[in-house]
């Protein structure tokens, strides 16, 4: 027994000089998602309508096909257009960059006239392992020892779960939102942390990253609020007293870019958020009939038999959502500050769409789309159980109330609070950007439900509160580390023979 003691140490002791926790994490991930993008048959997720815009601003268009139900099956092939693209702006965010990039891989080595969507997943594949490698190696520092392959263990679990990277084979937003958060999360640990001799480089990540993030699309504006937060932490590193001002600049650019993208939506979608605000928020989870509700606020009672209709709908309604009419006599009408007065004096029915949000918070996989190609055999809406332990997990005991939410965040920034009081007081400054980074994070658990419900009501909420719920699991995963670091309250880690 002694003798295999020995020998499984001394075999633990080559693999950890071989391999260091970020690259075991990042190779697991590596051969876990490689298995679900590339490897026949091909998942992703299907077509919601999210795609038209995509497509539209970069040049692509769907491929002519017998089957039209997009949202049953993942489309793998879509059409390059060859000539001009009146519509090349017509929606300008930050991930037309990524798309570009995977269409000129795809014309350089498979096609210039059909775009294949593993490119598209290439794209997000390569840089994801590249910030898994970062934020695992900035959640084990300075450390090689059996715990850290635990939290690169968790790591996996996590951030390696079938849920996000699903999302890499498609068109939707959230594939490049999820790798981004990663790089910022990894860059803020990586500076609290000393992990490099030099901070720019971490610093121009995070900012550059957090201006992406913000961009990638109209809905992220409300990000800005936790990413200035997270900045703010960046005042308190040592040596940056003088570039204080620099960072000042940084958060303002952030907070420009988040003002410039909610701004820079075109009047159709800004008319479809309306109206989804209005008829799958403002008319629903209401135990009364609302028109006299919608009436007193200065709306026509009749709009309420536009009650859970969708803004493009092919059934007969008795008021079209999308028509002349209803632009002139409603959505003129009602905006933002309408919505946030009406449920201000009904707040029993805020919190019961609240409570709507809780329930989907945990709902990471797309339900309403497939995740299958059409050639594959399988049933339309198709939903895989490839590595989806850690979200099925969560979805299954997560506790369907905002309230819960908001303890959550109590207690997370309480327990991290100790941390920032300690070091404060010992002028350390780890557990103060740690601090603010957990902030951030869990002010986003409890804003986004708020803004989403707001402003677009219970339409596709569970993918409108994904930058929820990854906030969440990086919390969750921050957590667990610095338990098993012992570096929750007592900061400065101590020192070890196993050191990195």
């Amino acid at each position: 027994m002694n003798n295999l003691s020995k020998i499984l140490k001394s075999w633990c002791s080559k693999f950890a000089k071989r391999v260091s926790p970020a690259m075991f994490a990042t190779i697991l991930v590596a051969i876990i998602s490689g298995i679900i993008l590339f490897i026949p048959p091909i998942k992703g997720l299907g077509d919601n309508g999210d795609f038209y815009n995509v497509l539209l601003t970069n040049g692509l268009y769907r491929l002519p096909m017998h089957y039209n139900q997009l949202s049953d099956y993942v489309i793998n092939k879509f059409g390059i257009l060859h000539y001009y693209n009146e519509n090349h702006f017509y929606t300008f965010t930050s991930q037309m960059i990524s798309v570009k990039l995977a269409m000129f891989l795809n014309k350089l080595f498979y096609s210039r006239t059909v775009f294949d969507i593993r490119f598209m997943g290439l794209v997000h594949y390569g840089f994801y392992l590249g910030g898994i490698y970062l934020l695992t190696k900035s959640l084990v520092h300075p450390f090689r020892k059996v715990g850290s392959y635990v939290i690169a263990f968790l790591v996996v679990l996590i951030l390696g779960d079938s849920a996000y990277t699903l999302f890499f084979n498609s068109f939707y937003a959230e594939a490049g939102m999820f790798v981004l958060i990663i790089y910022i999360m990894a860059a803020i640990m990586s500076l609290a942390r000393d992990v490099y001799a030099k901070n720019w480089p971490m610093v121009w990540l995070f900012f550059v990253a957090s201006i992406l993030l913000v961009t990638s699309s109209q809905a992220n504006a409300s990000l800005t609020i936790s990413l200035v937060i997270m900045a703010i932490g960046l005042v308190f590193l040592p040596g940056f007293k003088a570039r204080r001002l620099a960072v000042a600049f940084g958060a303002l650019t952030i907070f420009l870019a988040g003002v410039g993208i909610y701004f820079s939506a075109n009047e159709e979608a800004v008319n479809a958020n309306k109206l989804q605000a209005f008829s799958q928020g403002v008319l629903l989870e209401n135990t009364k009939d609302p028109t006299e509700d919608i009436d007193r606020g200065g709306v026509d009672g009749q709009y309420s038999l536009i009650r859970g209709k969708n803004y493009y709908t092919d059934s007969y309604t008795a008021i079209k959502p999308s028509g002349a009419y209803t632009k002139k006599h409603l959505l003129k009408k009602i905006n933002v500050g309408w919505t946030v007065h009406y449920y201000a004096t009904h707040l029993k029915q805020f919190n019961n769409l609240l409570d709507v949000a809780a329930t989907d918070i945990p709902n990471l996989q797309m339900k309403n789309v497939g995740d299958f190609s059409r050639n594959s055999g399988h049933k339309p809406r198709a939903q895989t159980r490839y590595f989806t332990l850690y979200s099925a997990t969560l979805g299954a005991f997560y506790p369907g109330k905002y309230a819960f939410d908001l303890l959550i965040m109590i207690g997370a920034i309480g327990a991290y609070a100790v941390g920032f009081y300690l070091d404060n007081k010992r002028n350390h400054y780890y557990g103060i950007v740690r601090f603010f980074l957990v902030v951030g994070l869990m002010l986003a658990l409890v804003y986004i439900p708020i803004y989403a419900v707001i402003t677009g009501g219970e339409f596709n909420l569970a993918q409108r509160l994904f930058m929820a719920v990854t906030s969440l699991n990086l919390t969750i995963l921050l957590f667990v580390s610095d338990i098993i670091n012992h570096t929750l309250w007592h900061t400065t880690p101590e020192e070890d023979d196993d050191e990195e």
